[in-house]
């Protein structure tokens, strides 16, 4: 497959052609698509994540942002992926410091969040969440924005709304979404995205959302501050899902572990 020019069915043929039908059966187990599991339905070429970012490398300096909608439509999920790792590829360009208060790179940064969120329900399995909304919706959340007003600013207001949004809609997928994206705010020291949201989903009864709770308390330990995380633990461990606690607590000794397990 070779750039520039190439079209989105150009890109599903490509992708249909690396079909691996051993492969396929064990994602397809793995990602739990059998009747009543979380990823009902869902169907696999067979492809391994490396061979997605490939297509990705070569597609996604080109690639017109128009026709990213024909992929996260697919219903291939390795095809869906690719249009999700296109998109971040397209907003981690825009979001380099140099072009952090840039007004066109936030205009063109604005556009891409338009896109992801409109089809969020499309990145309908963890590992599509996981790989892209820190670096697309958690990225946003630290950069200057013309959503929310006329001016390009913070307009915190306005993104706790789009994140409260998610937060609360049915789907479970836009709720992992309102939790992981909290990843990248994380890493670059801000915690006050992570604890709203751990708060909003501290009894959510999915597997996957406590898990995603759990995750992002203990990356906040153990970026930020382990202090941080003790205080949110004395004040909820004695009501979270025993999951979340024990995802929140890996980084501590066993000792200390203990303790936060038996906790009244």
């Amino acid at each position: 497959m070779k750039s520039p020019h190439l079209t989105a069915s150009d890109i599903i043929s490509y992708m249909e052609s690396l079909r691996n039908e051993k492969q396929r059966t064990v994602l397809m187990r793995f990602f739990k698509t059998g009747p009543g599991q979380y990823g009902e339905g869902d169907e696999f070429l067979g492809l391994k994540v490396p061979q997605t970012r490939e297509v990705v490398k070569v597609a996604a300096k080109d690639f017109p942002l128009e026709e990213v909608p024909e992929l996260l439509m697919s219903k291939w999920h390795e095809v869906r992926l690719c249009g999700l790792l296109i998109l971040v590829a397209k907003f981690e360009k825009l979001a380099m410091k140099r072009l952090a208060n840039n007004a066109e790179a936030a205009r063109q940064r604005d556009e891409i969040l338009k896109l992801y969120l409109q089809y969020a329900e499309r990145a309908n399995n963890w590992d599509l969440v996981d790989l892209s909304t820190h670096k697309i919706l958690g990225n946003w959340l630290l950069l200057p924005t013309f959503f929310g007003g006329d001016e390009l600013d913070m307009h915190e207001d306005y993104k706790v709304q789009v994140m409260d949004e998610l937060a609360v809609s049915p789907c479970l997928w836009k709720q992992r979404m309102s939790m992981v994206c909290t990843w990248k705010t994380i890493q670059q020291g801000d915690y006050w995205w992570c604890l709203r949201y751990a708060e909003v989903h501290l009894h959510h009864s999915h597997d996957l959302m406590q898990k995603a709770v759990g995750w992002m308390l203990r990356e906040m330990g153990k970026r930020i501050s382990m202090d941080l995380l003790r205080e949110f633990l004395q004040l909820h461990a004695h009501e979270m899902p025993r999951t979340a606690l024990r995802y929140a607590i890996e980084q501590m000794d066993e000792d200390e572990r203990q303790e936060w397990m038996h906790k009244d």
